[in-house]
């Protein structure tokens, strides 16, 4: 029996050889389990699905375990978004809901999410408890049959963000956007929304295509290509991309140029601080900007970091008031509105800004810069043996290893990988060098990721720590 290992937000696997109907199911009745153990089950389970192959069979197949269990069901009746789910689970009062997705994985993989009762990423005490339902095959039976009831998801979802942006601001700004959903289930939202409002846009890959052509569904370099090529050619102020699930944002400058989530969740926090003036603490997961740690200071607000995954921003915004959690990844989230990623909610947010600041997406981030000091950073996915993997991160971890390359480590923090902070060159007030070492929670992979003061030192370490990676 093939074993299933939930990672940093679920469970995902390779199209027929690890996500097959049959461990669908068996994934489907832990979740069923879990619910008429330790939720009311009566509230019933949402259940949504992306554009991927087989999303929507799947779908339907979880259904028909979890309503078999007496559980009722709400089943999307088309694709849509991560967030769309979580809002509805949050609406309906149901016991969770379940994303049939592999977010932003390439066009081979699928997988399932699971959203807790609050409407956001289950925390790691959930996810725990399934996971021993999981490893006990538990698959409830002997109940009367429970409805499934299939419903339009995303009317109450787009209202509900709708209502956090000034639509009428943005088209009074008159700027132009490029949107790109990279053919996944956050098509025809954003334009929709924008045609509604009278916003000025042009939109890219809004259509079906499992494959994925050319890309795998993440809004990062080099996928966000045809976005970038776009804003030029459109001569758009900015361009807002959303993964293949639509819950993590990506965005490109007027003049093409990528802006990686780390600017958007600084550009998005700023604004939050200065012009918003709403409460709450940041947070930010282990393998992100640290200019999110000097806006925080400036304006008075905790700092809280925590392990990579969104379950741990959902956790801590179960106990304390949160203003905005962010990932490296692109998910962003909002303590007033769920505990849970949203890419389409931070488009219209990071339209709102330019609008109010009157300024295109490029202009903001280089405010920032000036203000905080240049920050950049760069990500390598490493597809390597485990035993090289395994050997890179004790080696990083091992205290004799004090230098990487030619940098002397200052210190090393072991949160989640291995992370080390480096004694190189500062340019001024920019970003402290630091490189991070981890085996990746969803994929066979490890990743590489950097920040520093300049993008040449971001390469030269990137390439420094690949080096070490790769050492036999």
């Amino acid at each position: 029996m093939t074993q299933i290992k939930f990672g940093t937000d679920g469970w995902r696997g390779l199209i027929a050889d690890d996500f097959t109907f049959d461990n669908v199911r068996r994934v489907a009745g832990a979740i069923a389990s879990y619910v008429l153990k330790h939720e009311d089950p009566q509230r019933g389970v949402v259940i949504g699905y992306d554009t991927r192959f087989l999303s929507g069979h799947a779908a339907r197949a979880v259904a028909q375990v979890i309503a078999a269990a007496g559980i009722p069901v709400v089943l999307a009746n088309d694709y849509v978004p991560t967030p769309t789910v979580s809002y509805n689970v949050k609406k309906f009062g149901a016991a969770g809901g379940v994303m049939v997705t592999s977010s932003h994985n390439p066009w081979n993989w699928n997988g399932v999410k699971f959203k807790a009762k609050f409407g956001g990423s289950a925390t790691p005490a959930i996810m725990k408890l399934i996971e021993e339902e999981l490893a006990a095959n538990a698959m409830p039976s002997g109940h009367s049959p429970a409805k499934i009831e299939e419903v339009d998801l995303k009317p109450a979802y787009v209202e509900a963000i709708c209502q956090f942006a000034d639509l009428n601001l943005i088209r009074k700004a008159n700027f132009k956007f490029a949107i790109d959903s990279m053919y996944g289930s956050g098509r025809g939202v954003l334009p929709g929304v924008f045609d509604k409002n009278g916003i000025q846009y042009v939109a890219i890959r809004q259509e079906v295509n499992p494959l994925f052509p050319g890309i795998n569904p993440e809004p990062i370099l080099p996928h966000v290509a045809l976005l970038q090529e776009t804003v030029v050619k459109e001569r758009c102020h900015a361009g807002l991309v959303t993964d293949g699930d639509a819950d993590r944002i990506g965005a490109v400058a007027e003049d093409g140029s990528f802006v990686d989530s780390h600017k958007c969740m600084s550009v998005l926090l700023h604004w939050l601080l200065v012009r918003k003036k709403w409460p709450g603490d940041v947070v930010r997961a282990f393998n992100t900007t640290g200019m999110m740690d000097r806006i925080a200071a400036k304006y008075g607000r905790k700092l809280h970091e925590c392990s990579i995954g969104f379950k741990y921003i959902a956790d801590l915004m179960m106990d304390h008031e949160i203003l905005i959690g962010g990932e490296e990844s692109g998910g962003i989230g909002y303590g007033r509105f769920l505990p849970e990623r949203d890419g389409i909610l931070n488009a219209l947010l990071l339209a709102n800004v330019m609008a109010e600041e009157g300024k295109p997406l490029g202009q903001l981030v280089a405010d920032l810069q000036r203000e905080f000091g240049a920050h950049y950073f760069g990500r390598r996915d490493l597809h390597i043996s485990d035993e090289m993997k395994n050997g890179a991160i004790r080696r990083a971890a091992d205290p004799q290893t004090t230098k990487l390359g030619a940098y002397p480590i200052l210190r090393k923090e072991n949160r989640d990988g291995v992370k080390f902070y480096l004694d190189a060159p500062k340019h001024g007030n920019g970003a402290d060098a630091w490189v991070l070492f981890r085996a990746s929670g969803t994929e066979r992979m490890l990743r590489c990721y950097v920040e520093a003061a300049t993008p040449e030192l971001v390469e030269e370490i990137l390439e420094t720590g690949e080096r070490f990676v790769r050492l036999a």
